[in-house]
């Protein structure tokens, strides 16, 4: 082997697991490793701010499946990016940081105010799935091969390698780096007699019933999970982190959080639940719709993590492994199996469609002021349907998710962590993914849509054309409908609304991207179409009724997603007894997005 260079190095151990994307600001530390990558034609996606990137990052996993690598600055780069690794933590999104930092010899030093200096291991103590630091050139291979070994193995998460300035400049006299099959588990199916215990209870089941956790997308299981579903013929349950639907099965599939889910659920005698954690939002698979018929039901439980079983509700056959082995392992066990749909189906999918259409006639069709569902019905309805859906917020993205006129197939929130502000640069990831070939609608928020609001360069720059809209009532709309459900209608709303002369249409505009400005109802379809026909980035602003989107009663799966907070259904201490699954339910969620 010739001479190699540190970046060349960490450039191949990448390159082995099929990375072919950097996420990370630019900076000395890593100029000679992102020249390096960008002549192997591995692409480095810089935006304006850390967090942003890792943001980013997240969405391009959940369009690819493949883990991410992001670079960061010593010192401020690195406590910027603190927030994402909590939040990759908690989503469960498999990520090798590589933080640079000074060099060994300056950080012995006893000095005091020492130049982007800290101490950065303790930040991520207890975040982290694995923190390893290169000391020393020889530790590279063994320090990285541990770091994706650890963000892979078991629940996905974040791992760190810190890289001293020091061992920059090392040297390589080594072979080629092994494949990811020679150093961790690159394949996990489920023993067989598992398997077996799993297909007689299905087999002998009267009303199976499939729970779908967001980890079937993000795996990228589609057609997989497909094949599945068609054996069982059994109605699908979406947890409330899923908001698309396996291709060719609009018909049977329900959101956990509604009526017909309820029903469903209820009725069940053997569940078979992929890709979800059965959080907080699920009930933990025992509470609520759980409970009629909880002490016979059977459950069948896929997952990579073996210290989950039994935790959040008993199981009674644990398939542990990778449900991208498990899920075609399972569905050629049942052979010939072909069950006929439920009799049930057809009174199911009536409730779930006369609920969503019940919703839509109380939506008022006054063209000003623009109610927030009025806005949801009009921009969804006239997108491309492949579109891939990032959902951000709080009250909107409650009234678009409920109102949706167009089936995803590829859909993602921050639906475990429950934070806001992520949703652009995250379309910005998952368009990043699609290229040309798909279009990215972010539906979204003011207040949301402003914490990363300098990325529309980044779209622009990149060329990436997602539609971003956004309902403006200048406000933290659910904020304000939060104060009202604990203190009164009345309740004064500190901080909670700011000027009415932010445009953000012609903030777009002044990046180079395409910008639109709405404020009558019959103007938004129209806008949308202008959008996607630009070929650029674009915002279209629409200015929503203040009062219909911090309204507490009115907002779709409002009640519900307050009482998500505790299993006694108190939040922020104020003591309700949790409803019932409401029917059409798009709000917050504690699910898991993207564990196996």
């Amino acid at each position: 082997m010739p001479s190699q260079t540190m970046p060349e190095r960490l450039l191949d151990l990448i390159q082995a697991e099929g990375i072919d994307t950097l996420f990370g600001i630019p900076d000395p530390s890593f100029f000679a490793l992102f020249i390096e990558a960008e002549r192997r034609g591995i692409e480095v996606v810089s935006p304006h701010h850390e967090q942003a990137a890792g943001l980013t990052a997240d969405g391009f996993f959940r369009m690819t499946g493949k883990p991410v690598v992001l670079c960061m600055n010593k010192g401020p780069g690195v406590g910027n990016i603190a927030a994402v690794a909590n939040f990759f933590r908690k989503e469960n999104i498999p990520a090798v940081f590589i933080m640079a930092q000074r060099q060994r010899i300056y950080e012995q030093r006893v000095r005091r105010g020492k130049m982007q200096y800290m101490s950065q291991p303790p930040i991520f103590e207890g975040v982290m799935k694995y923190i390893g630091v290169i000391e020393y050139p020889d530790q590279t291979d063994e320090i990285m091969h541990e770091a994706f070994r650890q963000a892979m193995t078991g629940v996905p998460g974040p791992t760190y390698v810190e890289l001293p300035l020091g061992v920059m400049q090392a040297k390589f006299d080594l072979p080629p780096v092994a494949a990811p099959s020679r150093y961790r588990l690159t394949r996990q199916r489920a023993d067989d007699l598992s398997i077996q215990e799993a297909v007689d209870l299905l087999r002998g089941a009267k009303a199976p019933a499939l729970l779908l956790g967001q980890g079937v997308f993000v795996s990228r299981q589609h057609e997989a999970g497909a094949a599945l579903a068609a054996k069982l013929g059994c109605p699908i349950l979406q947890s409330n982190a899923v908001e698309a639907v396996l291709p060719g099965f609009d018909d049977r599939t329900f959101a956990y959080s509604s009526e017909a889910g309820g029903q469903i659920a209820s009725a069940s005698d053997v569940v078979l639940a992929i890709g979800t954690e059965l959080g907080e939002a699920l009930n933990y698979g025992r509470g609520h719709a759980w409970k009629d018929g909880d002490a016979t039901r059977k459950w069948i439980y896929v997952e990579r993590d073996a210290t989950a079983f039994g935790v959040n509700r008993p199981i009674d056959v644990p398939l542990v492994g990778d449900l991208k082995d498990i899920v075609p392992q399972l569905t050629e066990a049942l052979g010939d199996l072909k069950r006929e749909a439920p009799a049930r189906l057809g009174e199911w999918t009536k409730i779930r469609d006369d609920a969503k259409q019940a919703l839509t006639d109380r939506i008022p069709t006054t063209s000003e002021p623009v109610h927030t569902g009025r806005l949801a019905i009009e921009a969804t309805k006239v997108l491309p349907e492949d579109t891939i859906l990032v959902r951000d917020g709080g009250a909107a993205s409650m009234w678009f998710s409920a109102l949706l006129q167009w089936t995803p197939r590829d859909a993602m929130w921050s639906s475990n962590w429950g934070a806001i502000g992520n949703g652009l640069p995250m379309a910005l990831g998952a368009q990043l993914a699609a290229g040309d070939k798909r279009r990215v609608a972010l539906l979204t928020g003011d207040s949301a849509f402003l914490f990363h609001i300098s990325e529309l360069e980044t779209a622009v720059r990149k060329n990436l054309p997602l539609i971003c809209v956004v309902a403006v009532d200048h406000a933290w709309g659910i904020e304000a409908a939060s104060y009202k459900a604990n203190f009164g209608d009345n309740t004064a709303t500190p901080e909670a609304r700011w000027g009415q002369d932010v445009r953000l249409d012609l903030t777009a505009q002044s990046f180079g991207a395409h910008g639109e400005y709405v404020t009558r109802a019959e103007d938004i379809g129209p806008a949308v179409e202008r959008a996607l026909a630009s070929g650029k980035p674009a915002v279209i602003h629409v200015e929503v009724d203040q009062a219909a989107n911090s309204s507490f009663n009115g907002i779709p799966g409002f009640l519900e997603f307050r009482n998500w907070f505790g299993e006694e259904g108190d939040f922020l201490g104020v003591p309700g007894a949790a409803p019932a699954p409401a029917a059409g339910s798009g709000g917050g969620s504690t699910e898991n997005s993207s564990g196996y």
